[in-house]
């Protein structure tokens, strides 16, 4: 179990650094950057939606969307201890 789980959380991590680096930049409707744009909020916004009804954002930051990489990152630490990022 710990061979396959200590891999999808550092997949994870890696979806929510490439969302939130594509969020700093404009995608236009004709975009091949849509698919891509959709694939990551499928995978992240069922985990992060709770967390930002729990945590205000703080201007124009979304700090939930920070405190969630915090938790999968101590996930897996705590799960995958003495491994690197995958």
């Amino acid at each position: 179990m710990q061979s396959l789980l200590c891999p999808l959380l550092g997949l994870y991590t890696l979806a929510l650094i490439a969302r939130a680096v594509l969020s700093w930049f404009p995608v236009s409707p004709g975009s091949g950057l849509i698919p891509v744009l959709r694939a990551l909020d499928t995978i992240i916004d069922p985990v992060l939606q709770p967390l930002r009804r729990v945590i205000p954002r703080a201007g124009m930051f979304d700090l939930s969307f920070f405190v969630l990489i915090i938790l999968v990152e101590l996930i897996h630490g705590a799960v995958c201890p003495g491994h690197g990022f995958f």
